[in-house]
């Protein structure tokens, strides 16, 4: 994630009201950052999305509060990106159903400072959630790499840990490189799937019953 004190941020805005939309894009040209997509649309947006890889997006409520959600939900499944709801007031029922959609955060209209600054907050703390996931996800990886040992050559859980660490220590690889290989080769060498016998013809003006 960019250092948003470095360098640009490349961000996408999002809001029904166009007038609103080319406020907002205004204040964060301001801030020094780039804005690559201005999206109203719902159709357009998950695309735009896909296809810009945002540093961050912007979804502003605008006259509909679910055409608002449904912009956030669509930028949620394509973004790798934290999402940030902008609301003229604060508005519990709808931060509610914006955080269920995916939203990371959000910010009540204020200063570009305070925009700025709500900004830089909800990256490092996106930063921080993506760590912590990536760190989960090498857990249960290691994990099902022991299982997999343990299996195979009728040890235990620590002796399985110990056979990961020292072949890791003694090529060079990390320990998650090397849980990978052993669960990408047990998948490699499980057996292939019977095959499924062919299906009895059925007489013309029969249903087949599944």
């Amino acid at each position: 994630m960019p250092d948003s004190e470095s360098q640009h941020l490349r961000v996408l805005i999002a809001n029904e009201k166009r007038d609103r939309l080319e406020l907002l894009a205004n204040v964060v040209i301001g801030l020094g950052h780039d804005v690559i997509a201005r999206e109203i649309y719902v159709r357009e947006v998950g695309s735009a999305t896909a296809r810009e890889h945002p540093d961050v997006a912007l979804v502003g409520l605008g006259s509909s509060s679910e055409h608002a959600l449904e912009l956030i939900s669509e930028i949620v499944r394509e973004a790798s990106c934290p999402v940030i709801a902008i609301l003229h007031a604060d508005d519990p029922a709808y931060i509610h159903e914006a955080a269920k959609r995916g939203v990371f955060a959000y910010i009540i209209d204020g200063s570009p400072e305070e925009l700025q600054s709500a900004i830089d907050i909800t990256l490092q703390r996106f930063t921080e959630y993506q760590s912590l996931q990536g760190a989960f996800g090498r857990r249960a990886l290691i994990e099902q790499a022991k299982g997999i040992l343990m299996a195979r050559h009728a040890t235990t859980a620590d002796r399985a840990f110990e056979m990961l660490r020292d072949h890791s220590q003694h090529n060079g690889r990390k320990l998650s490189d090397v849980a990978a290989a052993v669960v990408d080769s047990h998948l490699l060498l499980l057996p292939a799937i019977a095959a499924q016998p062919s299906p009895v013809p059925v007489p013309a003006g029969e249903v087949a019953i599944l």
